[in-house]
């Protein structure tokens, strides 16, 4: 087994994880081979079981480091404006523009595939590091708040944040034989459905 310094196994860690993101991206997880990972890092095969249990410890890795960084995007952008009804307007836009752009994300939020991943390793007795407390569902950090607010419709803070997700599952409707052809038109069906459903959840004007 190949010796390695703290510093290697940092870096070499690292840009696993920054090949699986590209390769992942690009060809989809059963199409990446542990092989194709290691040639991008030029490492031998047998040393990325150094570092990950499986190709699917790895793409688990590449999804939680996804949704930190859109939860870093959704809190950049709502942090931006003034009122509740403009944070669930940014939120949502930013929600569904990045599952239409990155389909790790729409793998995450869509397909759901972090907690199937998790089951997986579980049923595989894979140790998982810290995945087990890691890979939760996915939680809005405004929904609490919301639930407080007289004008907001519900106050329920576990609906609102699963019913925002729900919304998610319309950024596929561009695929459908009835969804909009071209990305200007999406982005007209897109806005029409925001306002709709910031419209539906306050009370009032």
């Amino acid at each position: 087994m190949s010796r390695f310094t703290d510093q290697d196994r940092e870096r070499i860690r690292s840009q696993l994880v920054t090949a699986g993101r590209e390769l992942f991206t690009q060809y989809g997880f059963e199409r990446t081979r542990v092989s194709d990972l290691t040639t991008e890092v030029g490492i031998g095969t047998s040393t990325f079981y150094q570092f990950f249990d499986s190709k699917e410890a790895l793409y688990v890795e590449v999804l939680l480091a996804e949704r930190e960084s859109l939860e870093e995007q959704i809190v950049a952008a709502v942090t931006q404006v003034e009122t509740p009804r403009e944070e669930v307007r940014v939120l949502l836009k930013t929600m569904l523009s990045e599952v239409r752009a990155n389909p790790l994300i729409s793998s995450l939020i869509v397909d759901g595939e972090l907690r199937a991943l998790q089951d997986r390793i579980s049923e595989a007795g894979a140790d998982g590091e810290s995945i087990p407390t890691r890979a939760r569902d996915s939680e809005l950090p405004f929904a609490e708040r919301w639930a407080e607010l007289e004008a907001f419709r519900y106050e329920d803070p576990e609906l609102i944040d699963q019913f925002i997700i729900s919304l998610v599952f319309t950024a596929r409707s561009r695929n459908a034989p009835m969804g909009a052809d071209t990305d200007a038109a999406y982005e007209r069906v897109e806005d029409a459905l925001i306002e709709t459903v910031v419209d539906g959840l306050f009370e009032g004007n």
